[in-house]
């Protein structure tokens, strides 16, 4: 099966490179090594380039003209390698399964192991298709429907009873008070009984209908819910198998290296992997060239075919390593290859370059990050510089941190990065669960009216303009801000915001808008100021979370710089 393919193949054969610095770097430290603390803490890198990004847009070309590559969406790599002649040539591999199958022609084939336990594997998948079908027809069933359509019968026989009733009631009352005065009492106590009795023919009514509902939806409610304990079971047992499964690749999946070691994926992540760890591209494209004398130059991955179910992937675009599958093993992955030093990031006119550390432990890190500096990396190479990346070529654990939050480029403040896996989810689920407490200090083009207040105003980003947000009442999500005001200097309003919510350009709208404050923050051309200033004047001033590890408040404040 030829597996290394021509240049020609992909690009022309006049292609030359305009910009030879990297766009990314797939890079990472290989714990594993047993040559000395020295080259651990030393960090290995392969370069995403020009030249590769030329090579994978010409794959992209490939794949538009094939429509077995639209019907799912999936990442795709090439690396570009050099043979021990001298001559270039590249790999090509797709993630998972291509249309069912893991062997295709002219591509990169599975890392060894899958073979192994092929036949379980077989096994297991037919089980969990199984048990896949079941649970759609016990959430199919004709009685939930059935269930829906009964209850809401009732609930409106109910309601129409009740509000006759209640008719009823008042004109009893009504009479009650009419014969009081108009009865001789042996015919008032007659009357009396009378609207007594009509009063509790209708409690009788009621309590009729209440037992006919109870009749009628009581065995359809024992059904349902013996029917979910079936789903649940079942869902157990999936989650059961899927494990069982993933434990077994993981200890006959085997990666080597460029020094010529073999580990398998339970000896890399003892604490386990996520489900497909070892069939991304990545992994694939370098235990290849490893295995085959092939010196990696530069690598591309990209996603083609339709979007992600959670739209964070976009057919055509590049994308870096992924976090839980891929970047864990690079650094093991690269070892053996010439170390690369890392290229500093440009220092930008007028823009300080260092990042003051706020508080640092050894499980996060919380920065003063200055306007103008990205939190993170962006997709093109003339956004590579930001807050993660400085911090990955400054520390020597960098390649570990993550970004709990992320600030807008052109405001400062508190930007909080974790040092390990489980204090980013811990940390991460305070911040989706509104359990940290944020306070950004601001000042606005023009003086504010109000003292204070809170401003509810729903957000929607349009896709066609990013990254614009506007109020949409229609499509927005909950957007919730209180504020308060410090002092008016001026034509100016410093203030406090406190947001209760965490939306894009949140507080930058409901400062702008007219119905919140109607004034755009001092420098934020975006939404409208078109004052001279030199900066937009947003800062992240405070931020109290709990400590994942001793479950104690931390408090963090970074004096505001204007």
């Amino acid at each position: 099966m030829v597996v290394l393919h021509a240049l020609s193949d992909f690009i022309d054969c006049d292609f030359a490179v305009s910009d030879l610095s990297p766009s990314y770097w797939y890079e990472g430290r290989c714990l594993q090594s047993d040559v000395g603390v020295a080259r651990r803490r030393h960090r290995l890198r392969l370069p995403r380039t020009s030249m590769s990004e030329a090579i994978a847009n010409g794959l992209m070309q490939q794949l538009a003209n094939n429509d077995c590559y639209s019907r799912e969406g999936k990442m795709y790599g090439i690396l570009l390698v050099e043979l021990p002649n001298g001559e270039q040539r590249v790999l090509k591999a797709f993630s998972g399964l291509l249309n069912g199958c893991n062997i295709v022609e002219g591509w990169v084939p599975p890392i060894p192991g899958r073979d192994e336990v092929a036949l379980e594997e077989a096994r297991t998948l037919a089980e969990l298709d199984k048990i896949k079908q079941e649970i759609l027809c016990l959430k199919q069933l004709t009685e939930r429907q059935q269930y829906e359509t009964l209850s809401d019968e009732f609930e409106r026989q109910l309601q129409a009873m009740s509000d006759r009733h209640r008719h009823c009631k008042h004109q009893r009352q009504e009479k009650r008070q009419q014969i009081c005065n108009t009865l001789t009492p042996e015919a008032l106590a007659i009357a009396l009984e009378q609207l007594d009795e009509e009063s509790r023919q209708q409690g009788i009514e009621r309590k009729q209908l209440k037992r006919q509902q109870n009749e009628v939806l009581q065995p359809l409610q024992r059904f349902i819910a013996a029917t979910d304990a079936r789903i649940s079971e079942l869902k157990q047992q999936r989650k059961a198998l899927s494990r069982q499964l993933q434990a077994q690749m993981q200890a006959t999946y085997s990666l080597t290296n460029f020094s010529g070691r073999s580990l398998s994926l339970q000896q890399l992540m003892p604490g386990g992997s996520p489900t497909g760890t070892g069939d991304c591209c990545a992994p694939k494209l370098l235990h290849y060239a490893a295995t085959h004398n092939l010196k990696p130059l530069a690598m591309a991955e990209f996603w083609w075919g339709v979007s992600s179910v959670n739209q964070d992937k976009i057919p055509g675009e590049f994308y870096g390593a992924c976090i839980e599958r891929c970047q864990p093993l690079m650094g093991f992955l690269l070892s053996g290859l010439r170390l690369n030093p890392p290229a500093p990031f440009p220092r930008r006119e007028g823009r300080e370059v260092t990042l003051p550390i706020i508080y640092e432990d050894e499980w996060l890190i919380a920065v003063n990050k200055p306007a103008g500096l990205l939190s993170v990396p962006g997709r093109y190479r003339d956004r590579q510089d930001s807050v993660l990346s400085r911090l990955r070529h400054l520390l020597p654990d960098g390649m570990m941190l993550t970004s709990v939050h992320r600030l807008d480029q052109e405001t400062s403040g508190i930007l909080l990065l974790a040092r390990d896996r489980q204090t980013h989810k811990q940390l991460s689920q305070q911040f989706q669960q509104r359990q940290v407490h944020k306070v950004y200090e601001a000042i606005l083009s023009g003086v504010a009216i109000a003292e204070q207040g809170v401003i509810d105003l729903p957000l929607w980003g349009d896709p066609e303009n990013r990254p614009y947000q506007k109020v949409d009442w229609q499509n927005g999500k909950p957007s919730l801000t209180q504020f308060q005001v410090m002092a008016r200097e001026q034509d100016y309003t410093r203030l406090e915001f406190t947001p209760l919510t965490g939306r894009t350009h949140q507080l930058r709208v409901h400062a702008a808008d007219v119905r919140g404050l109607g004034i755009a923050i001092l420098g934020d051309r975006l939404y409208g100021c078109d004052a001279v200033t030199s900066r937009l004047h947003l800062h992240a001033r405070e931020l109290h979370i709990e400590h994942p590890q001793f479950k104690k408040t931390l408090y963090l404040k970074a004096i505001t710089p204007f």
